[in-house]
């Protein structure tokens, strides 16, 4: 892992918050059922609704699965986390993107065992010749329940963003993101890296 202080990652606390007392998806299904916004509540994470997928031999509580960014004008680029050595191959391959193109990441995971509370996705980029922060975005996902057969996957797609332009722009950068809950698990940290160009190619 690159040269990146612990405090880089730390995800933005809200003041006052704290945690609610954690159920198992069993004790949220059985709830009381008469309270109409606590039912809303639980349909809207899917509580309840088909057959858990939940793989007892595998203790992760969320799996990124893929990875994806979509840019006005190009097809999506998909990068399959499932596959060997896919994680590790994202630093050494740099995505490349147009100068002020706009441009979005996404991903799809999966939740197993538990109610997942407030996944978020954090990122830092650095240039890559100064090593100097060029930026810090943090996207909240949200709650999530195990997914079933009905649902076996989620997809969250981040906001917009411009890439920046003009000549020195036109550079390489480096990132490390992570994929973290209100709990503080780190459920994916990786590396990878991007350089903007006058095109796609």
């Amino acid at each position: 892992m690159a040269s990146y202080a612990d405090d880089d990652l730390a995800p933005t606390k809200t003041e006052g918050f704290k945690l609610g007392e954690k159920k198992t998806v069993k004790e949220y299904t059985e709830l009381d059922e008469n309270d109409e916004s606590l039912r809303r509540w639980k349909q809207s994470l899917g509580i309840g609704s088909g057959k858990d997928l939940s793989d007892p031999s595998d203790p992760r509580k969320a799996i990124i699965l893929s990875l994806g960014l979509e840019a006005e004008g190009r097809p999506d680029i998909i990068i399959d986390l499932t596959a060997p050595g896919a994680v590790e191959a994202l630093k050494k391959k740099p995505f490349a993107i147009k100068e002020g193109a706009a441009f979005r990441m996404k991903a799809t995971f999966k939740v197993q065992h538990e109610v997942l509370s407030g996944l978020k996705y954090i990122q830092v980029v650095k240039h890559h010749h100064t090593k100097v922060r060029v930026s810090k975005d943090e996207e909240m996902i949200g709650s999530f329940s195990p997914n079933t057969n009905d649902k076996p996957s989620h997809e969250s797609k981040f906001a917009w963003s411009n890439a920046p332009s003009g000549i020195v722009a036109r550079t390489k950068y480096d990132v490390v993101s992570k994929f973290t809950d209100d709990d503080d698990n780190t459920h994916l940290l990786f590396e990878w890296s991007f350089e903007i160009k006058k095109s796609w190619e």
